[in-house]
């Protein structure tokens, strides 16, 4: 952990903070932390700053809070994700959050398996993104959405969810490149492993989204992910 997530269930004060969890352990064990001691914190949808180790005991840790700084902005950028498998879901994840996405919808396509949408690992996607937030030192916690089903979603929500933003959909078979160092939001579409099919391309076309590519090498969705955003942001 970069930084110690509290929530408002943690206060016992008003700065006051007890852990007695998975935090309390790292910040005993990795921190090796004793009263006195001062560590980055940050408050869920809220200020950053440092706390204060108070107690440090088996039974739990104790920080006093000083919260007086904003999170980083969040990249204007939302990310239109064809649900990937279940064990790279983790990754990407938390990798998203990470690199300060604001927004992840998670989306229905012809070569997602179905089994993917029953896969436990949708009912930890909070758990992944605040392993990212600690990461990069963040507390405002990337907003996730889950539709299941393919055209309703283009058709009926999509068109207003990117409105007034640059609409790229990640292709690899198309000859132009992604743009470089946008200055505007961006609403990003990228496909599965294999990528969309034609008909989900023109569906997406339909509704203003222009494909774009890295070039000629295909390459799976984890890697290609913080490149895109690298190279827009």
């Amino acid at each position: 952990m970069n930084i110690i997530l509290v929530t408002p269930d943690d206060f016992i004060g008003e700065q006051t903070v007890r852990f007695d969890d998975q935090r309390a352990k790292h910040i005993k064990d990795v921190h090796q932390a004793e009263p006195g001691r001062r560590l980055k914190v940050g408050l869920m949808n809220g200020l950053m700053g440092m706390g204060e180790v108070i107690e440090a005991e088996d039974s739990g840790v104790v920080l006093e809070l000083l919260l007086d700084r904003h999170p980083p902005q969040k990249l204007p950028l939302t990310v239109v994700l064809a649900l990937p498998r279940p064990k790279m879901l983790r990754r990407i994840i938390q990798s998203l959050s990470s690199l300060g996405v604001r927004e992840l919808v998670l989306i229905n396509s012809y070569r997602v398996e179905k089994s993917y949408w029953q896969s436990p690992f949708l009912n930890q996607l909070d758990d992944y993104v605040r392993l990212g937030l600690e990461q990069c030192v963040d507390t405002v916690p990337m907003q996730i959405t889950l539709e299941k089903r393919f055209k309703p979603f283009v058709e009926d929500r999509l068109e207003a969810l990117s409105e007034n933003s640059l609409k790229l959909v990640a292709h690899p078979y198309v000859d132009r490149v992604c743009p470089r160092n946008v200055e505007q939001a961006t609403t990003l579409v990228i496909g599965p492993e294999g990528g969309f099919i034609d008909y989900e391309v023109d569906k997406l076309a339909a509704v203003g989204f222009e494909p774009v590519s890295l070039g000629d090498r295909i390459q799976k969705v984890e890697t290609v992910l913080p490149q895109l955003i690298g190279r827009l942001f």
